[in-house]
């Protein structure tokens, strides 16, 4: 029997790299935001009912701005832990730019129209804002963590006065948690700002992603003193770290915590956790502190299951939601039409050597389960060394796809690059595709094993030995579709694919 027809869940709800979660509800309807980096569009925006079935429903930022830093991939880098608030019926997302500084945009609808991202406050360092609205006094906050590779300083939460209407912050900030203070506490970050049962409540996790522990602060005013608690920790379970997310109210009064947990190549996937507020006041997390992997739904209408789309026939030349550009996109890199294919430009590079540097990379998450990907790729190129392919991308990458030879012909190459390298080599001998085109499919086992297979028209055939994918420091490893050409003049032909589809293995 499934959780589906026991009426439980399992954990993770969200089985992908949903990075730095935060959720919120307006009437019946959760939605749900993460961090994206540097890939556009960013923001991701999802759905849900009932806090398990969750769809992806758009981006709140088309491009990353300034437009002019993200030419380029910044894997690392761009959007972090943002916070997700409704207030004054609209939306609000405010996070920051580790290099920048924290911005903020909003819409009256989850779906926009969003305005361009506003810079709330310049500066190195300032990560994972959260802003409050004191609905009884006006008044309006923020909070903030600190990132030490931008500013020497971290663990430890700044917080700030803020305009009402979100474009600016009054005063200079204060000190309000010092974590070096703390025994035992370190890498403080994430904080979260609520109000509940007359008190300033931060969720802030701390401790570092893989190992740390989820905390709570509590204050009667918002610039302290605040005292702590830890409320959610691995203790004997499977889950580790848990860290980072949002506590959400639902329609009846029930409490839940949304977090993730570090899982390597996967990313962060997401956890859904039972809360409640003890006899002491404090709130408590999971099972009595320790994370469930199975329990009881939310007291929520019963919704059909559902996850954020992954397979894609790119109906018209057009890519679903799922899909992100590893930098700003440009013009031409993906072309519409009136048939069915994703049909992608092989983009001219000096870099073609190393699909790490290449903005032209369509991507989406590596699911969190073991499965299979598949895609049919035709090269429409006649450009020598043209080539395109599918891509498994992290701090390492692997690719297979097919490659336009001096002599004209097509043929299947399958390459990697270590985490160390500076450019790609071969996994495996090229082998000639007469027809120019190939179908693709790479199973990616446990442990993000991945073994690469390739049918030209005979049958399929594995290719290359096994290859472990990996992340880059902050984000799970990618899929990526591309078409590349090396430099030159002239416009070097394109790539189509089709019938791109995940499936469980």
């Amino acid at each position: 029997m499934t959780a589906e027809t026991t009426g439980t869940y399992t954990n993770p709800v969200l089985d992908a790299d949903w990075s730095d979660p935060d959720v919120v509800r307006v009437g019946d309807d959760f939605y749900l935001t993460a961090s994206s980096f540097g890939r556009a569009p960013g923001l991701p925006l999802l759905h849900s009912r009932d806090l398990v079935n969750w769809t992806l429903v758009g981006h709140a930022v088309e491009r990353l701005e300034p437009a002019e830093e993200f030419v380029a991939p910044r894997h690392d880098c761009g959007i972090w832990a943002p916070s997700l608030r409704h207030h004054d019926d609209r939306f609000w997302i405010f996070w920051g730019d580790p290099d920048q500084g924290i911005f903020q945009v909003n819409a009256p609808e989850i779906r926009g129209p969003w305005t361009r991202p506003h810079l709330v406050k310049e500066g190195k360092g300032l990560i994972d804002p959260c802003p409050l609205w004191d609905d009884e006094t006006g008044e309006a906050y923020l909070v903030h963590a600190w990132a030490k590779s931008r500013s020497g300083v971290k663990n430890r939460l700044t917080g700030h006065r803020m305009h009402p209407d979100g474009t600016e912050l009054l005063d200079e900030g204060k000190l309000i948690v010092d974590g070096d203070l703390i025994p035992g506490w370190f890498t403080l970050e994430g904080p979260k700002l609520y109000q509940h049962d007359g008190w300033f409540w931060i969720l802030a996790p701390a401790g570092s992603v893989e190992t740390g522990w989820q905390g709570a602060f509590r204050s009667r005013e918002f610039f302290g003193p605040y005292e702590e608690k830890i409320v959610l920790e691995q203790k004997d379970t499977d889950v580790n770290g848990p860290h980072q997310g949002g506590w959400v109210r639902t329609p009846s009064g029930a409490d839940w915590f949304l977090h993730f947990q570090q899982r390597g190549a996967y990313g962060r996937v997401v956890h859904l956790q039972p809360m409640r507020w003890g006899a002491d006041g404090w709130p408590v997390l999971g099972d009595d502190g320790a994370p469930v992997a199975v329990h009881p739904r939310p007291d929520l209408p019963a919704q059909p299951a559902a996850a954020p789309a992954t397979d894609d026939h790119f109906p018209g030349g057009r890519y679903g939601r799922q899909w992100q550009w590893t930098a700003n996109p440009q013009d031409g890199w993906a072309t519409q039409h009136s048939g069915d294919g994703l049909r992608l430009a092989c983009v001219r590079s000096a870099d073609a050597h190393d699909l790490r540097r290449l903005p032209n990379v369509l991507t989406q998450r590596l699911p969190g389960t073991p499965c299979a990907v598949e895609v049919e790729l035709r090269l429409d190129s006649d450009e020598p060394g043209a080539r395109a392919g599918l891509a498994v991308l992290g701090d390492a990458f692997g690719w297979i796809g097919l490659q336009r030879g001096a002599d004209g012909a097509a043929h299947v190459v399958h390459r990697f690059a270590e985490a160390v390298a500076e450019r790609e080599r071969d996994a495996a001998h090229p082998r000639l595709a007469p027809e120019g085109r190939v179908r693709l499919r790479i199973e990616i086992g446990s442990g993000a094993r991945c073994r690469f297979f390739y049918d030209a028209g005979d049958g399929p055939r594995p290719s290359g030995p096994v290859f472990a994918a990996t992340p880059w420091r902050w984000v799970g490893a990618l899929l990526g579709l591309f078409g590349l050409a090396p430099a030159g003049q002239g416009h070097a032909g394109a790539a189509t694919f089709t019938q791109f589809r995940i499936s469980s293995l």
